[in-house]
């Protein structure tokens, strides 16, 4: 019976460890979407969905080396990277409001 409760721990790390090697590879194919991005939308979803990957990679080391400091760092970074995409989409907003009054002038001047 003793010799279950190792091999159950091997295999939970062995699966964590699949997922966070997948997770980096998801992690790199949104950086180069922001990167590339046709639209400044584009940009603006894959930072945000890298900010979620960090999120869950931390979730995942937290309980793989049992830190239980860790969900909170994790708490924190969510907070932040959900500031950070509300605080990008009001400034791309306002650039964008900007451009459209600029070309009304110069549509209604013409």
């Amino acid at each position: 019976m003793d010799n279950i409760v190792p091999a159950i721990g091997q295999a939970y790390e062995n699966v964590f460890t699949v997922i966070l090697i997948i997770l980096a590879v998801c992690f790199l194919l949104c950086l180069i979407r922001a990167v590339i991005g046709p639209r400044v939308a584009d940009r603006i979803m894959a930072v945000n969905m890298m900010g979620t990957m960090v999120i869950v990679a931390i979730s995942i080391l937290a309980v793989m080396m049992q830190e239980g400091y860790l969900v909170d760092v994790a708490l924190i970074y969510a907070m932040i990277s959900f500031l950070a995409v509300i605080v990008i989409s009001k400034v791309y907003m306002g650039v964008y409001f900007e451009k459209q009054k600029k070309e009304e002038k110069k549509h209604g001047n013409s």
